[in-house]
C-alpha cells in the first residue's frame, strides 16, 4: 500500500495526470468553440463517427445486441476510457522526452482533424475548433510539465543552478496540483459553456415545436377495436415517440432548419428535381400506421415499433422525376452521410412508402429524422428508413453500394415473419394456475394470420389473435396457460398471410435479419 501511495505521488503518476488535464483542455476548448460550428466539428463526435464507420459489422452487431438503444452511450464510455489511457501515456512520454510528447499530441490532433473534415456536410473551416483545442492542450501540457521538471532532483554538477531556484519541492508540488485543479475546473466550465451555447444558438427545436402539420389528403384508417393484446403487460399497439427505438449511425443528431431543407432527386431520371419542405407541406399528404423493424433486432428483441406517419408518397416524387429504363434502386442519403439502397419497385407500388414529416400526430422528433425521413413498409430500416434524408439517387444495384451493403450486409432487406413473447418475461416467477401469455407478431405487407404457442415440448396451440389493423402493422396475440409448478419453456411462432410459417432455423441478424423461435424460460411456483 505504501509503495502504491509513493508511486501515486511520484513524477510518473503526476505526468499522467498532467496528460489527462491537457486532453481535457483539448476536448473542452474544441467543445466551446465548436458551438459556433456544426456539432460534427467537435472531436468526440467526429472521432466516434469515424470509429463507427470503420467498425467491422460483427462488432456493431455485438454492440447493438448487447446494449440495444444504449449502444451510443456505450461507445462514448469506451472512447472516454481510451482517451484517458492515451492521455496518461502521452503525459508520461512528454515528461521524459518533450519532443516525443509534442509529436504524440500533434499526431492525435491530426487524427481528430482528419475525422472532422471527412464527415458528411462538414467544411474545412469546421476543423478550427479541433486545431485551437490542440494548441491549447499543448500550452497547458507545457505549463504543467514545467512544474514537474522543477521537482526533479538537481545533479551535483548543477548545484549552483539549483541554488538559484528559490522554489522548494513541496511548494512546487502544491503549485502543480493548484495548476492542475484550475485546468480541470476551466475545462469543465468550457465544456459546459459549449453545450449551453450550442443549445442557445440552435433554434431547430423551437421551430419544430411551433410547426403546424397540415391535414392529410388521405387520413389513416380508423384503428379498429381490439388491436391491443388481452394479456396485461404487452407493449402498446401504438409506440409513443419517446419509446420508439432509435438505431442509426449519427452520434450527434443533425439539426436541420426545415426552411433550408432540400431534397435532390437525380441519377437515372428524365427530370432532376429538388423539393423544399414547403413543397411537402403544400402537397397531398397521406397518413398511415406502419410498423418499422431494425435488421439488428435479435429473436425476441425490442427493436421494433408501430407509429402513425404523415408524409408524401415517394411514388409521387418518382413520377415527377420519371426513372429511366434499367434503373432498379434508389440510393437515399442522409445529412450525416448514411445511405440506404431501396428497390425501385418497392417505392413505386401501393404500399405507401413515404417521405414522412409527422409521427403520431406531431412533427418528427429530431432523433427520428426531423424534418424529413423515409418510411417504407416491409423492409428493414437499413435499406429503407433513412432519417434526415437530403438526397435520392435513382441508380442500379450493380452500380452503387449503400452504407451497410458496403460493410457486408445484404442489398435487399425484406422483413422476416416473427413472433415475440412479451409476457411473462424470461426468468420470471409466476404462480400456478391460469397465466396470461402474450406478445406481438409482424410480417409487414403480408400480415399475420396465426400465432401458435408451445409449452415445453408439447403440442403447438393456437393463440387468440387481436384485431388486425392492416398488413403493414404488427399484430398482437394472447394465450391463457394453465401453469403447473416447476420450470417451463414458452415458445411462439407466427404464420403470415401467404401461409408461410415462421422458420425455426436460427440465424444471426447479419446479413439480412435474425430468424428462429423465441424461447422464454419461466418458473411456476
Amino acid at each position: 500500500m505504501k509503495k502504491l501511495t509513493n508511486w501515486l505521488k511520484g513524477p510518473t503518476a503526476l505526468a499522467a495526470l498532467a496528460g489527462v488535464a491537457a486532453a481535457a483542455v483539448v476536448l473542452s476548448v474544441a467543445e466551446l468553440i465548436g458551438a459556433f460550428f456544426t456539432a460534427r466539428a467537435t472531436p468526440l463526435i467526429a472521432l466516434g463517427s469515424t470509429f463507427i464507420d470503420f467498425t467491422p459489422p460483427w462488432l456493431k452487431d455485438f454492440a447493438i445486441a448487447t446494449f440495444g438503444t444504449n449502444d451510443k452511450a456505450a461507445l462514448f464510455a469506451g472512447m472516454g476510457l481510451t482517451i484517458l489511457l492515451l492521455a496518461c501515456v502521452l503525459g508520461v512520454v512528454a515528461y521524459r522526452k518533450w519532443a516525443l510528447g509534442v509529436a504524440g499530441v500533434l499526431l492525435m490532433g491530426a487524427v481528430i482533424v482528419a475525422s472532422v473534415v471527412t464527415r458528411a456536410s462538414v467544411k474545412p473551416l469546421d476543423a478550427i475548433p479541433s486545431l485551437i483545442g490542440t494548441v491549447a492542450g499543448l500550452v497547458v501540457l507545457r505549463l504543467l510539465m514545467t512544474r514537474l521538471w522543477r521537482m526533479r532532483p538537481w545533479p551535483a554538477a548543477a548545484a549552483d543552478v539549483a541554488a538559484k531556484d528559490t522554489e522548494r519541492p513541496a511548494t512546487t508540488r502544491r503549485a502543480f496540483f493548484a495548476a492542475t485543479g484550475i485546468t480541470a475546473a476551466a475545462a469543465a466550465t468550457a465544456a459546459t459553456g459549449g453545450r449551453l451555447l450550442s443549445a442557445a444558438r440552435s433554434n431547430v427545436a423551437q421551430a419544430r415545436g411551433s410547426l403546424q402539420l397540415p391535414s392529410p389528403a388521405k387520413a389513416a384508417a380508423a384503428v379498429p377495436a381490439g388491436v391491443q393484446s388481452a394479456a396485461p403487460g404487452v407493449t402498446p399497439w401504438v409506440t409513443p415517440n419517446n419509446e420508439f427505438y432509435r438505431i442509426d449511425t449519427a452520434l450527434s443528431v443533425p439539426e436541420i432548419n426545415a426552411q433550408e431543407w432540400e431534397l435532390r432527386v437525380h441519377g437515372l431520371v428524365e427530370q432532376e428535381i429538388t423539393l423544399t419542405f414547403q413543397d411537402l407541406l403544400d402537397a397531398e399528404l397521406i397518413e398511415s400506421h406502419v410498423t418499422l423493424t431494425c435488421v439488428s433486432n435479435p429473436v425476441g428483441g425490442n427493436l421494433a415499433g408501430n407509429a402513425k406517419w404523415l408524409g408524401l408518397p415517394i411514388r409521387e416524387v418518382l413520377k415527377m422525376a420519371r426513372p429511366k429504363d434499367g434503373a432498379d434502386m434508389v440510393l437515399s442519403t442522409s445529412e450525416d452521410g448514411f445511405s440506404a439502397s431501396t428497390p425501385l419497385e418497392v417505392l413505386q407500388d401501393d404500399r405507401d412508402a413515404m417521405l414522412a414529416i409527422g409521427m403520431n400526430g406531431e412533427p418528427l422528433p429530431l432523433e427520428h429524422g426531423y424534418p424529413v425521413r423515409m418510411v417504407v413498409p416491409g423492409l428493414y430500416g437499413f435499406v429503407s428508413a433513412t432519417k434526415w434524408v437530403v438526397d435520392l439517387e435513382v441508380t442500379r444495384f450493380a452500380d452503387s453500394k449503400a452504407y451497410w451493403t458496403d460493410r457486408g450486409w445484404s442489398e435487399r432487406g425484406p422483413i422476416k415473419t416473427m413472433a415475440r413473447v412479451e409476457v411473462p418475461r424470461s426468468f420470471a416467477q409466476v404462480p400456478a394456475g391460469k397465466v396470461a401469455v402474450g406478445g406481438t407478431a409482424w410480417a409487414q405487407t403480408r400480415g399475420i394470420t396465426k400465432v401458435e404457442v408451445q409449452i415445453d415440448n408439447g403440442p403447438w396451440t393456437a393463440a387468440v389473435l387481436s384485431t388486425e389493423a392492416s398488413v403493414v402493422t404488427w399484430r398482437q396475440w394472447s394465450f391463457e396457460w394453465e401453469a403447473t409448478p416447476g420450470p417451463h419453456y414458452i415458445k411462439a411462432r407466427a404464420t403470415d398471410g401467404t401461409g408461410e410459417v415462421q422458420t425455426d432455423k436460427r440465424a444471426d441478424p447479419v446479413p439480412d435479419g435474425a430468424s428462429g423461435w423465441q424461447s422464454v424460460m419461466v418458473t411456476v411456483q
